[in-house]
């Protein structure tokens, strides 16, 4: 599914889930580039003047709404250069996952089962918001509530019959790891913050980390839109309702709206 033969583009798809699911950032477009050839074809915004955490790269995309590229040379955090394949998986980087698991053999096997690109794989990788992406994405980011969650994956479940859905928690690499297993994978995952994205990655409201698979982003927003109009609005359970979470006091008799007369 391609952004040019539908009849909806990531512009439009963005402005649905923002303005439905009253989203507080921009969905963020992930594309790894196999090729420089293939990464020069497609210019940022701005550039990294100096190194940081890849979470840090998607954060300027949802909330600075920039368009970047990075490699190897701009990222700081040594779970992204593992999770990207710039590097192997090495014990002085397993040493930084003891405090988790007060353990240092199984900190190398926590080490050793996150997601991985094939080591050398990705030359360049782009982060952009969606409606700005220059290249249809590998995978579409969301930073989110869990309510927010909810929807987008319900969304997927009705757009693509699959159901239940099943995700993939790590130790660290929330987002690095996290765009990585979905990728890989071809599925959507759903992760908590890990202690980078929470600070570098500014989640410090509770969010949770939400990945659809590129080619599949758009059959989520159009499922957004049908239900919608089907339902009344995008709002589960209290359908009609604009904002998702209006029933924070579900089944409350004091909590219900009439027609004016």
């Amino acid at each position: 599914m391609s952004n040019t033969n539908t009849d909806m583009t990531y512009a439009e798809a963005q402005e649905l889930f923002e303005r439905l699911l009253k989203l507080d950032y921009h969905p963020v477009a992930i594309k790894f580039f196999k090729s420089e050839e293939e990464a020069n074809k497609y210019p940022a915004e701005k550039k990294a003047a100096a190194k940081m955490t890849f979470c840090q790269f998607t954060a300027a995309s949802r909330m600075a709404n920039y368009v970047l590229k990075g490699n190897n040379n701009n990222i700081l955090c040594e779970n992204c250069l593992t999770s990207f394949g710039y590097t192997a998986p090495s014990d002085e980087e397993a040493k930084g996952h003891f405090k988790y698991v007060v353990d240092d053999e199984y900190a190398k096997e926590v080490m050793a089962g996150k997601p991985r690109m094939p080591l050398g794989e990705v030359k360049e990788f782009m982060t952009a918001p969606l409606a700005k992406t220059p290249v249809e994405p590998d995978v579409v980011m969301f930073v989110c509530n869990p309510l927010q969650a909810y929807h987008i994956l319900n969304d997927f479940v009705g757009a693509y019959h699959v159901h239940p859905l099943q995700f993939n928690y790590t130790v660290n690499s929330a987002v690095c790891g996290g765009s990585v297993w979905s990728y890989l994978n071809h599925k959507p995952n759903m992760n908590t913050m890990c202690s980078g994205s929470y600070t570098s990655g500014k989640t410090e409201k509770g969010e949770v980390n939400v990945f659809i698979p590129g080619d599949q982003i758009l059959g989520v927003a159009r499922q957004l839109a049908h239900r919608t109009e089907v339902m009344g609005g995008a709002s589960f359970p209290y359908n009609g309702t604009e904002w998702p979470g209006l029933d924070a006091c579900k089944k409350c008799p004091m909590i219900r709206f009439k027609d004016v007369e």
